[in-house]
């Protein structure tokens, strides 16, 4: 339980310094710390890692860091995609959703890995963030995934925001994201008999949110692109080991 209550911290540290990460962390972590099905694994995570992204959302509302124009076009389609993801996973094993999962692991590994330079473009581009957000959405349902990863880059390379800003933004389009999410999980979770432990994903909700302020509030201090290597490593280890339980279990 210790390793579960450690794994926590570091999924709303992810959160609170790079504005991603979080589910990437949170579903391995409920699947393999603490034996959860791949489906109740992603319903959990879904709560947590909206939960702990609203939380943390609101330093940015506070402070007027969100875009709510963004929210509109990138989250709007997302959030009605991110239902549609859900209801597609129900026609899937949870093992093939597993797998899905382990391939964007290795994905934002590669794109966390490398260092982009970021500019800020002068003019919105309004067709490809609802095009990508329709993208998130569907990752999101199908797998759990906030999207993080994605979102921040996108919305400073097409929506013309600084990093702060997109850190923020992507906070408030993962927690919408989540909600939609699960209202269709709900009924996947019934039709397989499974129940959500509330008092597990309390205790680990409120432990995110307590590393999410923290990152939150080292996030200039520390060294990001240094972060984002070390987390890179981390998940392609973990998505390998995915791959070969996986592969081991099917077998």
């Amino acid at each position: 339980m210790l390793f579960v209550l450690i794994s926590a911290s570091f999924v709303g540290l992810s959160l609170g310094v790079l504005g991603s990460g979080g589910a990437i962390l949170t579903v391995p972590l409920l699947m393999y710390g603490l034996g959860y099905t791949e489906k109740l694994a992603i319903a959990s995570a879904l709560i947590i890692v909206g939960s702990i992204s609203a939380t943390t959302a609101l330093i940015g509302i506070k402070q007027r860091k969100v875009n709510w124009t963004l929210v509109l076009y990138f989250g709007g389609p997302s959030m009605v995609s991110a239902y549609v993801g859900a209801w597609a996973s129900s026609y899937v094993s949870g093992q093939a959703q597993v797998m899905v999962l382990a391939v964007i692991m290795l994905a934002a590994a590669w794109k966390m890995f490398r260092s982009f330079q970021m500019q800020i473009p002068h003019k919105i581009n309004r067709l490809l963030i609802i095009m990508q957000g329709i993208g998130v959405g569907l990752l999101t349902g199908f797998v759990g995934v906030g999207g993080g990863f994605l979102i921040v880059p996108a919305l400073v390379l097409l929506g013309g925001i600084t990093m702060k800003q997109a850190v923020f933004t992507s906070l408030v389009v993962i927690s919408i994201n989540s909600g939609s999410a699960f209202i269709k999980y709900q009924s996947i979770l019934h039709e397989n008999n499974q129940l959500l432990d509330w008092s597990t994903i309390g205790i680990i909700s409120s432990i995110g949110i307590v590393g999410s302020f923290t990152g939150q509030y080292y996030s200039m201090k520390l060294p990001q692109q240094k972060i984002k290597k070390v987390f890179a490593v981390f998940i392609s280890v973990m998505a390998i080991f995915m791959f070969c339980q996986q592969i081991l279990f099917t077998a």
